[in-house]
């Protein structure tokens, strides 16, 4: 079954700091961003002169965001605009309602956080930092202590909560990991009455073809910007 999508995912960064995760970022009516240690993601309410003007102001000499928008970003006085590559948002078509085993399943907390950033500088699903997993839940799954598997929850607006770093050691893939840590996150965020979606790198086929398996689909098309201060 197809539920309607909401038009808050077209703009999914600036809802998400405009409303439930506002107290994650910094900004005014013009422009947000996350706090540098939860996500690399900024957004401007309008492509103004002034919006651009503001996001300058929350940057520091050298720094840089990560911006989403349905054309490439062109350079702008005092910040250069670097193109990084095109994001499938995809949204769950399906809802999960299988039986599925969470045994050995742990929830990642601040303990886990140095952990938590090494599996992701091995496998790179995206940008992870120190303070990224007070967004939402993590889960993960350890294996002799070390931690192969995780996955969890980053930016929620209302209606929809989206699923993130999904990520699996090499030497432990082609398990079902990543498979079964999205179907017990998504099955939880349906619970809540919110609908799963993501974002993924439009080349990352093999990640595209586990999502669509899952009952995920393309709905948007975006261009990742990297927006850097001079």
């Amino acid at each position: 079954m197809t539920r309607p999508t909401h038009a808050a995912l077209d703009r999914p960064i600036w809802t998400a700091l405009t409303t439930k995760q506002a107290h994650l970022g910094s900004g005014d009516a013009l422009a947000r961003r996350f706090h540098p240690e939860v996500a690399p993601f900024a957004a401007i309410a309008s492509e103004t002169p002034d919006a651009w003007r503001a996001l300058h102001a929350l940057m520091q000499p050298g720094e840089h965001v990560a911006m989403l928008s349905a054309e490439t970003i062109a350079d702008l006085d005092g910040l250069q605009a670097t193109r990084i590559g095109t994001i499938h948002q995809m949204i769950e078509t399906q809802r999960f309602t299988h039986v599925i085993d969470d045994s050995d399943v742990i929830a990642l907390g601040p303990a886990d956080v140095d952990d938590m950033i090494a599996l992701v500088q091995r496998t790179k699903p995206g940008p992870f930092g120190k303070r990224t997993r007070e967004i939402g839940r993590y889960i993960g799954i350890r294996e002799h202590g070390e931690l192969i598997a995780m996955a969890g929850e980053r930016l929620a607006i209302e209606g929809h909560v989206e699923i993130s770093a999904v990520c699996v050691d090499e030497r432990c893939r082609g398990r079902g990991l990543a498979g079964r840590l999205m179907n017990i996150l998504r099955k939880d965020i349906a619970r809540r009455g919110d609908t799963p979606f993501l974002h993924v790198f439009s080349h990352n086929e093999g990640a595209i073809a586990l999502y669509e398996r899952l009952g995920f689909a393309l709905r948007h098309a975006f261009a990742l910007t990297q927006i850097a201060r001079g």
